[in-house]
């Protein structure tokens, strides 16, 4: 603008230069013409072409909030002001005080500015649009997730293989048949930063506990058969503030492996930002294609779609064969980005930084828990948590102090170790149930917790008052009315029970004991009748 201001004072400005200057500043000739005017008007402004003026309309912090009220309705929050600007005026021009006021069906009273005169729709629309990004009105719209969609992110630079690792847990969209049950299938995995490989996976049908993190580390960081070649000791690993990842047992075990462990704040997936990748990934090219995928939303669809035949669930040993086999394309075959067009495998036979081997024995000892107590072999085995285990290698061994380490929630066998750490050898249940049984204990079950969920239903639906739907402003009319009769009979009921809490054992004395009882004396004495007939045969006491 100031070239263009010497080119006027020049009298050498031609409609060409602002023909370039608008096409330049993508705006139209007119506009240019209008800087120009202003310019020479207010000198100042000058070098800011398109500045604000003083009476342009903005949003403020308060119709920020009612944008927020809202869940970013533009339209609905320009109509609450025009109403609240027309309630203004009424109140003024009848002589009543007070500007504030409840729109019918709108935000409650606030400290909202009545503006006078409220913009139109369009200037209105045009200031939410100029005023607010696009991650504001996005989280205005669907919440603070979606506004996180629209921000930027530094991107780590890439380090060496096993320098850092993330771990997650990942529901699938579908249910599997364990056991006879339908489940829903979890995924635990570890990733390598670097490389991209997935280190470590365990699957847990039903939900996961800190035994699914600990068995999929040790997955990850042996490198014998079946695993491998991926694994080795992690420098640092990052995980979320999940209760299973917060657990002791596994602080304490990446601990004894000497890796650093990262808490990520909540609320903050892109800091993780390698799994979560992966869990999405997993969902689009695995979990998409199974038999029974349920995405979570749905997309309407404008013409009815005719229901398809019910497809048999997969068993858990199938979707576990299908994700592993996934596992190995993913580290084989699957080229992603950031990795110069390589494969995981490739990345990571290409990385020379020494790995640091753990001997399996030793990752065995480091995953497992312990409760810290000491035991003695008895001739019933060892007992814990109320239970007995036996082995064989426990022959000869009665009076032995031993330590139990244990994989949590999977009590039906221990390891038995000394208590200085060595182990001895596993030991398992003594009395185990039989399948039958175990199938039995599993159906009586299912039926007293199908049974209490009908009574709490059916006791719901009497506490659940439902109301006649009104078109007009009238009463409000109770439905499921009681005939007189009926309400009688109950409240007679509910009478006598009240009644027989109220009783008590003691109200009626009880009857004197028979003739042939042994009694004491004194009882004799309190129920003998008042004049009694003396038996010659029975000598007075003194």
């Amino acid at each position: 603008m100031r070239r263009l201001l010497a080119l006027r004072a020049e009298r050498r400005l031609t409609r060409a230069h602002v023909g370039t200057t608008a096409q330049c500043l993508e705006v139209s000739e007119r506009t240019v013409w209008r800087w120009l005017a202003e310019a020479m008007t207010a000198p100042a402004t000058a070098a800011q072409p398109g500045a604000r003026r003083a009476g342009r309309f903005e949003v403020t912090q308060e119709i920020r909030v009612l944008l927020a009220y809202w869940h970013g309705n533009a339209s609905a929050v320009h109509r609450e002001l025009v109403v609240r600007a027309r309630s203004a005026s009424g109140s003024v021009a009848t002589g009543e005080g007070g500007t504030r006021t409840t729109v019918p069906g709108g935000a409650p009273s606030m400290a909202v500015p009545v503006l006078d005169p409220v913009p139109s729709l369009g200037t209105f629309l045009r200031a939410v649009r100029r005023d607010l990004t696009v991650g504001e009105r996005a989280g205005y719209r669907k919440g603070p997730e979606a506004a996180r969609a629209h921000d930027v992110f530094a991107k780590r630079p890439r380090t060496w293989r096993n320098e850092v690792w993330e771990a997650d847990h990942v529901q699938a969209p579908l249910r599997v048949e364990a056991d006879g049950d339908l489940v829903h299938p979890y995924v635990t995995w570890f990733i390598d930063c670097a490389t991209k490989a997935v280190t470590g996976v365990a699957v847990t049908p039903g939900c996961p506990t800190r035994s699914s993190i600990l068995v999929a580390l040790r997955s990850a960081i042996v490198r014998s058969d079946p695993y491998g070649p991926f694994g080795g000791l992690p420098a640092h690993v990052r995980f979320d503030r999940g209760r299973d990842f917060l657990s002791r047992t596994v602080s304490t075990a990446l601990t004894a492996l000497d890796s650093d462990i990262t808490v990520l704040p909540p609320y903050s997936p892109h800091l993780k930002g390698g799994i979560e990748n992966l869990n999405r990934c997993v969902g689009r090219m695995l979990f998409a294609g199974l038999p029974g995928y349920t995405p979570k939303k749905q997309k309407p669809r404008r013409r009815p779609v005719q229901h398809l035949a019910a497809v048999p669930p997969m068993t858990f040993q199938a979707f576990t064969e299908e994700l592993l086999a996934w596992v190995t394309w993913w580290n084989t075959e699957h080229r992603p980005d950031g990795l110069a067009g390589a494969t995981p495998l490739e990345a990571w036979q290409a990385d020379p930084t020494p790995l640091n081997d753990v001997p399996p024995a030793d990752v065995w000892t480091f995953t497992l828990e312990d409760d810290g107590r000491t035991r003695t072999i008895t001739s019933h085995g060892v007992r814990f948590r109320n239970r007995d285990y036996i082995a064989d290698w426990m022959t000869g061994q009665a009076g032995r102090e031993v330590a139990v380490r244990f994989m949590p929630h999977h009590t039906h066998e221990i390891e038995i170790c000394t208590p200085h750490g060595h182990h001895l050898g596993t030991a398992h249940l003594a009395d185990q149930a039989t399948d039958e049984q175990l199938t039995a204990l599993r159906r009586a079950r299912a039926r007293r917790a199908r049974r209490l969920r009908a009574d709490a239903k059916a006791a719901e639906q009497l506490r659940h008052d439902r109301f006649a739907p009104a078109t007009t402003p009238t009463d409000a009319l109770r439905l499921d009315a009681l005939t007189a009769t009926e309400a009688t009979r109950e409240l007679a009921r509910h009478h006598e029970g009240d009644l027989a809490k109220l009783a008590l054992p003691d109200l009626i004395p009880p009857a004197p004991p028979p003739s042939d009882w042994a009694t004491p004396d004194a009882l004799k004495a309190r129920i003998r009748p008042t004049d009694p007939t003396p038996d010659p045969d029975r000598e007075e006491t003194p």
